[in-house]
């Protein structure tokens, strides 16, 4: 069980979990260690204030909308965070366990009260050290995040079985470290009391013998505790419901909040994920006995070369002493390359032991932890677990795919030598390799004629080169961060061309392909040096744009159908860079109010842009026919600016702009604009942010 302890352990502290609660993410924290990373929100991106100004944004949409920050970085093509827009400069620390915390904008007062029933701060975010999701805490704090009392219980069995050695009962004298326990005679036995006392013969032989460590659990089993509602303490959960994936209790589903999803009685779905949960752990076991046997097989494997390679030097030096002096010049080089060989094999082997191994340890471990939830009679919470215990173990499964059990190198050394030359052929004397061995891919050629970048996509074409011989089963093609950082794998599989998207604005990067197959993986090609555009070329986006929409001119030119205002998005979204485009009013009538910034993906399409949290726009200043209204998006320094007729309007519109934000408009039937991108920022931006 020694390897299910990482499980058990808070990702904060690196201890095992005290009071554990279980984020919207599924991720656990103890309840100590979430309210010490908690950080304060300014208060305009408050659930209080948008509902003090009338957003009718509810706090559970708010959560829902933070999901967002999930593809804060999109247009990297990898993702990271880069801290809370309250606390830009707060430097980021290093749990035990390895994983990036975020600490408190401020030390918390001092209280005298729990964890739990500490106030906490207004405003309060917290963000998940494992996946980086961030949230912000509505009313009831902490309170609001449900207890995982199945790990609890978990944590509890581990560190009693973990506990001094289990002793015998029956010996008489100094007792002994009992090494089974009969569940039957419930007797804890050492192996020779265990033989006088408790032979496997007549009706003790149908009684079952386990471990002592797992007797002691069975003794301790607690009794199943009745959970309560987080939002209504003194009601019991009794049903669960399909479309939220938890838990609820009659007065629930009484005040409305789930009365138009689909509920099921909370026994009958409990028995179903637990039933889920072990045909997946079935699967699972399959894998990781075939990772014994062949890590038992690779042990073998080395024990043979071992042997093969004394052989083989000793039936080497006998051919060699015969060939007198002018052979023994000639012994030395053959016995090096043998050795080059021998050290190959070993060197492969070892490696593949090495990785295999850490992935075994982990798969146990994993293993370990699911059976001791399925051993936990609590419905609900292992209902709040189950889902993400499942996908881990279906994804763990799956990475024992093709391939991975199968050795990357041959026992047998592939070499004979050939004796039958005279002795003035002894200098011409060599290796004659009887069977070919399996080679790895030649390296592949970068096609540069075909290779392109255009906006912030990059696209890449390679081959195999005309005279090899070796097939490929597919390659991997790595760029960097677009910084000279380390280089990521970006694609894996058996095409020869690939389209990167989402990489940064006016940034360079490296880019590489190396081939494999059974045998091994090709040396990398050439390095290919790549560049983004300067600035963004984009249209109108039909596809996210509302249905009243009507575009023409390529996209770039946009009215309406309604004499309500709609909203239509641009194809590119930004997350990092300055960005500057414009866009000329070409109809203006009746003073119909549109409004020209930037957006969410998921902003409302049917409202004037602005009327949610979702977006950031102007909508005065100006704006008649043949107007030119300037959009300034500076995710560098987090601003966004407005210019009509190359006029700024008024300072800095937007501060602590940050995220994944696309141009946006919003208009109705008497309007119609038409988008001008690839401009460059404003002259006198540049120098003025140059100045800064």
């Amino acid at each position: 069980m020694e390897e299910m302890e990482e499980e058990l352990k808070c990702p904060v502290c690196g201890s095992f979990y005290r009071e554990p609660i279980i984020l919207p993410c599924s991720h656990n924290l103890c309840q100590a260690c979430a309210r010490n990373i908690l950080v304060q929100t300014p208060e305009s991106e408050s659930p209080q204030s948008r509902r003090a100004s009338g957003s009718g944004v509810s706090d559970y949409d708010y959560l829902d909308l933070d999901k967002m920050s999930l593809y804060s970085e999109a247009d990297s093509g990898y993702g990271s965070y880069g801290g809370f827009a309250s606390a830009p400069t707060t430097p980021c620390q290093k749990s035990p366990n390895g994983v990036r915390v975020f600490p408190p904008a401020m030390p918390p007062p001092p209280t005298h009260l729990s964890p739990a029933l500490a106030p906490v701060p207004r405003n309060s975010c917290i963000t998940c050290p494992q996946c980086h999701r961030s949230l912000i805490l509505d009313d009831r704090g902490l309170r609001g995040f449900p207890k995982n009392r199945v790990l609890e219980g978990v944590i509890d069995r581990y560190q009693q079985s973990k506990a001094a050695a289990l002793k015998c009962q029956l010996c008489e004298k100094a007792p002994k470290e009992a090494t089974v326990m009969c569940e039957q005679c419930d007797v804890f036995y050492c192996d020779p009391c265990r033989l006088r006392c408790h032979p496997p013969r007549g009706p003790l032989a149908k009684h079952r013998l386990v471990p002592p460590a797992q007797g002691r659990v069975s003794r301790r089993l607690s009794p199943r505790k009745v959970s309560t509602c987080t939002d209504h303490e003194l009601e019991n959960h009794s049903m669960y419901c399909v479309q939220c994936k938890m838990p609820v209790c009659y007065q629930c589903l009484e005040e409305g909040k789930h009365s138009s999803h689909e509920v099921k009685a909370l026994g009958a779905m409990w028995k179903l994920h637990k039933s889920q949960l072990s045909q997946a752990l079935n699967g699972l076991s399959d894998r990781a006995k075939e990772a014994k046997e062949f890590l038992v097989q690779l042990r073998t494997m080395v024990q043979q070369i071992q042997e093969n390679s004394v052989e083989f030097e000793a039936c080497l030096v006998a051919q060699c002493d015969a060939l007198i002096d002018a052979l023994n010049r000639r012994k030395a080089q053959l016995l090096a390359r043998v050795n080059k060989e021998h050290e190959h094999k070993l060197k492969v082997v070892r490696d593949q032991i090495s990785h295999c191994t850490v992935k075994l340890r982990q798969t146990t471990g994993l293993m370990e932890y699911c059976l001791e939830v399925i051993k936990e009679n609590d419905p609900s919470g292992f209902l709040q677990i189950s889902d993400a215990l499942i996908r881990r173990v279906h994804l763990t499964e799956d990475q024992w795919g093709k391939g991975t059990l199968t050795p990357r190198m041959t026992t047998d050394f592939d070499l004979s030598l050939d004796n039958s030359p005279l002795l003035q052929s002894i200098h011409q004397l060599d290796f004659v390799q009887v069977k070919a061995s399996s080679p790895v891919p030649a390296t592949p050629i970068l096609q540069l004629e075909e290779c392109c970048t255009h906006n912030n996509s990059a696209t890449l074409s390679w081959k195999q080169p005309p005279l090899s011989t070796v097939a490929a089963e597919g390659y991997i093609l790595e760029l960097d961060d677009g910084s000279g950082g380390q280089f990521r794998e970006v694609y894996v599989g058996k095409e020869t061309m690939c389209t990167v998207d989402g990489l940064h604005f006016n940034s360079t990067y490296n880019a590489r392909v190396k081939a494999f197959n059974k045998t091994g993986v090709s040396p990398y090609s050439k390095t290919l040096v790549l560049q983004t555009s300067e600035v963004a070329w984009f249209a109108f986006d039909p596809g996210s744009a509302h249905s009243d929409i009507i575009l023409s001119n390529d996209n770039l030119t946009v009215t309406c159908s309604s004499y309500d205002d709609r909203v239509v998005l641009g194809k590119t979204g930004f997350s990092k860079g300055v960005h500057y485009w414009e866009l000329t009013v070409d109809r203006y009538d009746n003073h119909p109010d549109p409004a020209f910034g930037v957006a969410r993906i998921d902003v409302m399409k049917d409202v004037m842009l602005g009327k949610d949290d979702k977006a950031w726009a102007i909508t005065e200043g100006g704006i008649t026919k043949g107007a030119t209204i300037g959009v300034l998006l500076d995710l560098n320094r987090k601003t966004l600016t407005f210019f009509v007729n190359n006029e700024q309007q008024g300072p800095i519109a937007f501060e602590n702009v940050e995220g994944l934000f696309f141009p946006a408009v919003s208009l109705n039937r008497n309007v119609q604009v038409t988008l001008h991108t690839g401009l460059p920022v404003p002259d006198f931006y540049s120098s003025r942010a140059s100045i800064a």
